[in-house]
């Protein structure tokens, strides 16, 4: 009988949502195998992700760096197989990561089924139902690993400590915290800044709201957004990533798109609201263990081909403005519900 593999190496490399939500898996594989050490291969700047997680360390991937190309992943193999890796975790699945499984050719290893065939299915519109999630996709390379991992019972990151550079920009909490994220990388699942405004000028009477972007261009929108609203206060451009992640930690609601800033939120268990134009969460990308109904989809009797696409990157002709069929007065509704039931 083989030897039960004593240290994985996991790799994801990219985008922010997609490491973010590794982090529920790796915290409920901890927990199930607390003597299996992970090793997580990603780019230096998510590593703030994996901070405390015990049995996890990061291996920065500097893939526009030292690690370019084919030639910087055969370096990357040689500094690997330092690290006495047995198995190899591959939550990515791409070119890159399979061309440095080549050079890791005597480590078995598995990878991750992204479900391409079902997900053509849900946007050419043969299919309209819940895939399977991109959390449990990844539980199943684990699975395949000889490591079966339970997500039914969630393990949260515990709220962090503000630094005194974070207190200086937000204050003293008093009252609700309310982050918003109102950006996205594509038109298709970005909710009209016109509406998100609305959203915006009503909150703010009752709580403290937080914008979230990066950018210069986009800090220069939150931040005339910032200067027309009492409680507003842009964080784009202000934290390091470390100090965002304080920040979410402490939120009492998360307000975001189909995107990253989600994920993060739902790392501390902090409640999230999705709102999802082109998109849908029957693709699998939805935050880690929130509620259903805290999802607001755009109206698909008026556009009855979404999901268009999985990324956000594809809208036919009229579906660019598709999330105006999500009210402003809905998502105020929406936010005010979940509030009350977290008191």
């Amino acid at each position: 009988m083989p030897k039960k593999p004593k240290h994985i190496l996991v790799i994801r490399l990219s985008a922010m949502g997609d490491v973010a939500m590794t982090v529920p898996v790796l915290n409920a594989f901890t927990k199930q195998y607390p003597d299996v050490k992970l090793t997580v291969l990603t780019r230096a700047f998510f590593a703030p992700l994996f901070q405390n997680i015990k049995n996890v360390n990061v291996y920065s991937a500097e893939v526009k760096g030292k690690h370019k190309g084919v030639t910087g992943l055969y370096k990357l193999s040689k500094e690997l197989k330092r690290l006495d890796i047995d198995v190899v975790a591959d939550l990515h699945n791409v070119l890159r990561s399979n061309i440095l499984k080549q050079f890791l050719f005597n480590l078995p290893f598995k990878k991750i089924d992204k479900g391409r065939s079902e997900k053509k299915s849900l946007v050419t519109g043969k299919i309209f139902k819940q895939l399977k999630t991109t959390h449990q996709r990844y539980a199943d390379v684990f699975g395949a690993l000889g490591f079966p991992i339970d997500l039914s019972e969630p393990i949260f990151r515990p709220a962090e400590e503000l630094s005194d550079s974070v207190r200086e920009i937000v204050g003293e909490k008093d009252g609700k915290w309310i982050g918003i994220a109102p950006f996205a990388a594509h038109e298709g699942k970005m909710y009209p800044l016109d509406l998100m405004e609305e959203v915006i000028a009503t909150l703010s009477k009752t709580y403290k709201l937080f914008l979230f972007g990066g950018g210069i261009e986009e800090a220069k929108t939150l931040s005339a957004i910032e200067e027309r609203h009492q409680n507003v206060k842009n964080l784009a451009g202000k934290f390091t990533f470390e100090e965002e992640l304080q920040l979410i930690s402490h939120l009492d609601l998360m307000l975001s798109m189909d995107s990253g800033n989600g994920h993060l939120a739902a790392i501390f268990g902090v409640k999230v609201i999705t709102l999802w134009g082109v998109t849908h969460p029957y693709a699998g990308f939805a935050p880690f263990h929130q509620d259903k109904n805290n999802a607001l989809l755009s109206d698909r009797t008026q556009y009855p081909l979404i999901p268009t696409s999985v990324y956000g990157n594809k809208a036919p002709e009229g579906y660019k403005e598709a999330m105006r069929s999500i009210a402003p007065e809905e998502v105020v509704r929406k936010v005010g519900l979940s509030i009350k039931e977290g008191v």
